[in-house]
């Protein structure tokens, strides 16, 4: 089995290392401008059609959970042994895009397999209830002269990635890609690939390992001129579990997925997660000092953004830790949770290459009850930004049993900010240092400016607690930098006690501000 930091790199290769989000124009023109002749750039082959529908993918993932796990053959070991740089050097040639010049809102390039993507997956293209399937061609692909030369012969596509017009009319621009176990990413109007999201989790973080499902097949349907999305059906796959997956995928200012799922456990899950997302967090302001760095911070995600049940907005900053950290967030009736990047601004990271502050946040909505169960929230230690270390999800309370379906559905908001109402001021900042004069640490929250908090900090009363630590001090004053307020206190914990701490304002016994959550790790 690949080891999770293996998977996370090859689901991010594509996507990141080569041809991300270059905008390209749907014409039948080379680089230089001049004409192709006729007929050598013909989009890629379809096979023989077969019927295709929702209720024929649950069919066709209710019978394959009734048999032991089958995965992908590999493809041939000298497409596997490609190095990172190797892989680079072949890629999609446009010009052969599903749907090119159909008039169709959107088109599709190819990944091929080989490197840490091993297996191949089946990728068909639906239109009036048919689907096709997608032939792999190698003359489809462009090499740099550097690249070896590889037969075709037990070949296929690794994922692909879709294109429309995002920024511009006429420029058909990357806004998603389908690649690496069963990982999925999207970006919308202004913004860079960063977090990932996920089919489904399991096991993660769990001392028996983590088990990485797979979607092995795809169905995209073809997007109508005038349609707002295009739909991407999937298989999932792994010894565990199978699933049909279908995610309708809107591109724009915020580009949206509505997922519906239904699993088919081949063995109870006690440790499943629902809408993963995996994303990055190296550094901020909260563990600066352990990083030698000429950057401010480097994280595509700064923070667990959640709304309970209750209706309880809260902000959990995300950390590094020096070991495996797991928070289990209990709920019933969860009304969203997610990973988001609250810095947005150049200055807040002075990386002026990886546009961190361009990267997206991911809002998860339930569609409709999910019932009791926590959003987990995984930390993992890392010293290197190029490794994913957080994920987020949902874990029922309940296991998933063997023999039943178990359905869930919700939408993914790839945007800048959560779509939420915004009756109460968010977190901008979290801070931390040691005290100088005394034992403990001093905290500072920065609340943005918001009308609910008004202006005279006197009228504010700040709630703070801690288990395991002791709090003193808590003080609230207006930022004039922010325009909003800032809550400082002290803490005080014992080596070692890890301790959890709660933090709020109120005016007039009314909750005013974000409930503020975090773990101090040390």
């Amino acid at each position: 089995m690949m080891q999770r930091r293996q998977v996370i790199s090859s689901a991010a290769l594509a996507s990141l290392g080569w041809m991300s989000g270059w905008p390209v124009r749907a014409n039948n023109h080379d680089s230089a401008g001049a004409k192709r002749p006729e007929g050598q750039h013909e989009p890629v082959a379809l096979g023989e059609p077969l019927p295709f529908g929702t209720d024929i993918l649950r069919d066709k993932a209710e019978e394959l959970a009734s048999r032991p796990y089958d995965p992908p053959q590999k493809v041939p070991l000298p497409w596997r042994e490609l190095n990172y740089d190797q892989y680079r050097g072949i890629w999609f040639d446009e010009r052969h895009a599903l749907w090119r010049d159909t008039g169709r809102a959107a088109v599709v390039d190819f990944f091929p397999a080989g490197y840490l993507f091993d297996r191949p997956v089946a990728i068909n293209a639906v239109a009036d209830g048919q689907a096709r399937p997608v032939l792999f061609d190698l003359n489809t692909f462009d090499k740099t002269d550097q690249f070896p030369d590889l037969s075709a012969q037990g070949m296929g596509f690794s994922g692909f990635r879709l294109r429309g017009e995002l920024e511009i009319s006429g420029v058909f621009q990357e806004y998603a890609v389908f690649q690496g176990a069963s990982y999925f990413r999207a970006l919308a109007r202004g913004q860079v690939y960063g977090l990932s999201a996920r089919g489904l989790a399991l096991g993660t973080g769990s001392p028996e390992g983590e088990e990485f499902p797979i979607f092995r097949e795809f169905w995209i349907e073809a997007a109508e001129p005038s349609a707002p999305m295009v739909t991407v059906h999937a298989l999932l796959d792994s010894p565990s579990v199978t699933g049909a997956y279908s995610f309708n995928i809107f591109k724009g200012e915020q580009t949206r997925m509505e997922v519906q799922c239904t699993l088919f456990p081949r063995v109870d899950l006690t440790a499943a997660g629902i809408a993963a997302g995996t994303s990055m967090f190296l550094f901020d302001q909260t563990n600066r000092t352990r990083f030698d760095d000429f950057r401010e911070a480097v994280h595509d995600s700064d923070g667990l953004l959640m709304v309970n049940g209750a209706g309880e907005q809260i902000w959990r900053p995300l950390s590094n830790p020096p070991e495996l950290g797991i928070s289990h967030f209990v709920d019933s009736g969860t009304r969203g949770f997610g990973l988001m990047q609250r810095a947005r601004e150049t200055d807040d990271f002075a990386d002026l290459q990886a546009y961190y502050e361009r990267r997206p946040s991911l809002w998860v909505e339930p569609m409709g009850s999910w019932g009791p169960g926590q959003v987990v929230l995984v930390e993992i230690p890392t010293d290197k930004e190029v490794y994913d270390n957080i994920v987020a999800f949902w874990r029922p309370a309940e296991p998933l049993r063997a023999g039943r379906a178990h359905h869930f559905a919700y939408r993914l908001h790839w945007c800048a900010a959560a779509p939420l109402d915004g009756t109460v001021a968010q977190v901008l900042n979290t801070r931390s240092g040691r005290h100088i004069f005394e034992q403990g640490r001093i905290f500072t929250i920065d609340f943005a400016e918001h009308s609910a908090l008004g202006s005279d900090p006197a009228k504010l009363e700040a709630r703070v607690h801690s288990r395991n630590g002791k709090i003193s001090n808590p003080t609230v004053e207006y930022n004039p930098g922010t325009g909003g307020m800032r809550l400082a206190f002290m803490l005080d914990a014992a080596d070692g006690a890890r301790p959890e701490i709660r933090a709020e304002l109120l005016r007039n016994d009314m909750r005013v501000s974000e409930v503020w959550l975090y773990r101090w790790s040390g």
